[in-house]
């Protein structure tokens, strides 16, 4: 971020006085402090007095869609649904040009409170789900108004009233007592342009790093695919594997029915007490203890499956998205999840194994002949696993596969860690730079 201003190089307002706020510190002396009830009215329910009931095409946007790309900006870009016959509860959140539309619940306290400003008219757009709705009662500089409540100052005041354990959850009544800082309108417009011009700076160099980041795990996941289904050496002798979704395969590999390879084992825990453990397409077998899980758990696990070191896992209602992997420990497991054994111990490296039935040419078959009446409830069933045939390396060759393919991940690994704390730091410089505007720690 050399070619961006750092706030040190901004200068500083002559006088400042006590915000009488804790944690705000001092204000400039000619700004004011004061509550969303003083400049606005909030609206969350009703239908629009313009429209009448079920003669009215009205454009939906599902509200979370405005802060996938934290834009900050609700416009005709977004992607609306249009509803040809809409309902009252349809017609909830009519919006108008300069409205500031909040997010009363989230899963998090990060995006708990952001609002999004209605940057052109919009005729007849409500949202899908509830949302609170501000009208502005005083001029406030349009291009300010997004800035007006997304920063820290405020984000801290929501944090702090939100309510509930699985989802967060603030009412309208916190809403109108959240403070907010209003300098002068010549200056509201000169703080939104130059946080404008920052933040796109800031998000193109964001989009650029994600970008490289994205070529990069595909790099990584070709340098797999190619290890794990074809070997180390270019020129092998292929030959055809007989099965259309395997391909060719080097001529001295082996291609056997899961059935000969494997034995599925249905151990049950007596206790309960082992160390639970789940199955995802993103981390594979893993310790329930380190995964951010808020739904419902059992109070008693006696009876779920036991699984060993070693053993394959299948969450049987995700592997067609690739939710398989081999565990690590011994623990127990959901009882709708299969587990493996390998008839002989020796056949598979570990880890080749998991990256060869999680490699895209295996995941693509299990989508194929999964049965199930919807594509997020499709199940992978052993008769389909033990039909399966599978491509595979001598155990030596698995080894230096698996060699080769943890040195040059592990390259690719420490290439992406880097982006991604540039990344953070980019998020974290944009979300300084905001709140030191718009708080009047830097004069602008």
């Amino acid at each position: 971020m050399k070619h961006m201003d750092q706030n040190n190089t901004f200068q500083k307002y002559s006088t400042y006085k006590d915000s009488g706020v804790e944690g705000l510190g001092d204000i400039p002396a000619h700004w004011t402090i004061t509550k969303l009830r003083n400049i606005g009215v909030f609206s969350a329910s009703g239908i629009d007095k313009y429209l009448k009931k079920n003669e009215t095409e009205v454009k939906i946007i599902n509200f979370t869609d405005v802060y996938a790309n934290k834009a900050m900006i609700l416009d005709s870009s977004f992607d609306f649904m249009v509803v040809t016959t809409p309902e009252s509860n349809r017609l909830k959140h009519l919006v108008n040009k300069g409205d500031l539309i909040f997010l009363p619940s989230s899963e998090t306290y990060d995006d708990l409170g952001s609002a999004a400003v209605v940057n052109e008219t919009l005729e007849n757009t409500s949202f899908s789900y509830h949302v609170i709705r501000m009208i502005f009662l005083i001029d406030i500089c349009h291009s300010y108004r997004k800035y007006l409540t997304n920063n820290k100052f405020v984000a801290n005041q929501f944090s702090r009233q939100g309510k509930g354990t699985t989802r967060k959850i603030i009412g309208r009544s916190v809403f109108k007592n959240i403070q907010v800082l209003l300098p002068p309108l010549p200056e509201q417009a000169r703080i939104a342009h130059l946080l404008d011009q920052k933040t796109a700076q800031i998000d193109q160099a964001i989009a650029q790093k994600e970008r490289l980041i994205e070529l990069l795990k595909e790099r990584k996941q070709i340098l797999i695919h190619n290890a794990v289904t074809r070997g180390l050496d270019p020129n092998v002798k292929m030959k055809d594997s007989g099965v259309e979704w395997i391909g060719e395969v080097p001529e001295h590999w082996e291609i056997k029915r899961a059935k000969f390879l494997f034995n599925e084992i249905d151990d049950r825990s007596n206790t309960g007490d082992e160390e639970l453990l789940s199955v995802s397409h993103l981390t594979g077998v893993t310790p329930r203890s380190e995964k951010n899980v808020t739904m419902f758990q059992a109070e008693d696990y006696t009876g779920s499956k036991l699984c060993k070191k070693g053993d394959l896992v299948f969450n049987i209602m995700w592997a067609w998205m690739g939710a398989i992997g081999v565990s690590d420990r011994t623990g127990i497991v959901s009882p709708s999840y299969a587990i493996y054994r390998q008839k002989a111990p020796d056949t598979f490296n570990t880890w080749f194994l998991e990256l060869l039935l999680t490699d895209s040419n295996y995941i693509d078959h299990y989508n194929r002949v999964s049965t199930g009446l919807h594509s997020s409830r499709l199940r992978f069933y052993s008769n389909m696993f033990f039909d399966m045939k599978i491509g595979f390396p001598p155990r030596d060759e698995q080894e230096k596969v698996v060699s080769f393919l943890r040195s040059a991940t592990q390259k690719i690994d420490i290439a992406i860690n880097f982006k991604q704390s540039e990344i953070e730091k980019l998020k974290e410089y944009k979300a300084t730079l905001i709140n030191s505007a718009v708080t009047g720690k830097i004069k602008v």
